[in-house]
């Protein structure tokens, strides 16, 4: 099922034919009473329920939305002129709007990649593309667009991990853009169908299941910790080597391999320790 257009007849120029058909028909009516004429009454009555039959084929479309036309359970077109419209009497008229609308999810607990429990929820920006589609595929369209996007939502977050563990690994909360347009094609795939266009979506709230919250808060600390005593580590070594260069280069001292070994170990010792301020060894014994 695709939206197809059909015509349909302006409203104006049909309200002042069913006004004239009124008028008409009360002219009659009230000649027919005047000259006790029987069949000038009829007449004027027919007029009369003629306009206000044809009445029925009125209807009004607002900007940003379609009106579907079916007739007996038949799809006939959709309209998308604004304005007073007119068609056929027996045609069943579905409006849809075809505004941008968007939704929070609820939070939805779930296991990440790595099997941890997390909490998440997402805003959803969407608006119906194929009226058609939205009215005659689907039951209920935007209960659609909620119940699929939870699910989408939920099926994304088992593909990543919380958090970044190696170089490179996409993660849910280290890379929000490419984790937002992931998302964004895996609602648009399941709400295709029901002619509906995802124009964004975005994590809104996400963070771990208070049972395990601060356990993870303790393991994000000790990763800081690891990471931040690896810095210091290879800034203690390259400053060791520029040392041990800046010796040989200028002549100032020349060591042996063992000398050269007891100074390394006491100049990373100083540089890594807690308390650097310290003294640790005495270097004289070296010269």
């Amino acid at each position: 099922m695709r939206e197809k257009d059909t015509k349909s007849i302006s409203g104006i120029p049909m309200v002042l034919v069913l006004l004239v058909l009124v008028a008409a028909g009360l002219y009659q009516i009230a000649i027919g009473i005047g000259d006790d004429a029987l069949i000038l009454i009829i007449a004027g009555f027919a007029f009369v329920a003629l306009a206000a039959t044809l009445l029925a084929g009125l209807y009004t479309v607002a900007p940003n939305q379609s009106a579907v036309l079916s007739l007996f359970g038949k799809y006939v077109g959709t309209v998308d002129e604004q304005g007073l419209r007119w068609n056929n009497i027996f045609y069943t008229k579905k409006k849809v709007s075809k505004r941008v609308r968007n939704f929070e999810s609820g939070k939805l607990k779930v296991n990440e990649l790595d099997g941890s429990p997390i909490e998440i929820a997402a805003i959803v920006v969407w608006e119906v593309s194929d009226s058609a589609e939205a009215v005659f595929n689907v039951d209920n369209y935007e209960s659609f667009v909620q119940i699929q996007s939870e699910a989408a939502i939920r099926a994304m977050a088992t593909s990543y991990p919380y958090d970044q563990h190696e170089d490179g690994q996409i993660s849910l909360r280290s890379h929000p853009d490419e984790i937002s347009e992931r998302l964004r094609v895996e609602i648009q795939d399941r709400l295709a169908k029901a002619g509906i266009h995802v124009i964004e979506s975005r994590i809104s709230h996400l963070a771990y299941s208070p049972e395990i919250a601060g356990a993870m808060l303790q393991r994000q600390q000790a990763g800081a910790i690891i990471a931040a005593r690896k810095k210091i580590v290879e800034g203690a070594v390259g400053m060791v080597e520029d040392a041990l260069a800046e010796l040989k280069s200028k002549n100032i001292i020349d060591l042996d391999a063992e000398r050269r070994a007891t100074m390394v170990s006491n100049l990373l010792v100083v540089l890594c320790s807690d308390k650097a301020t310290q003294p640790v060894v005495n270097t004289g014994s070296l010269y």
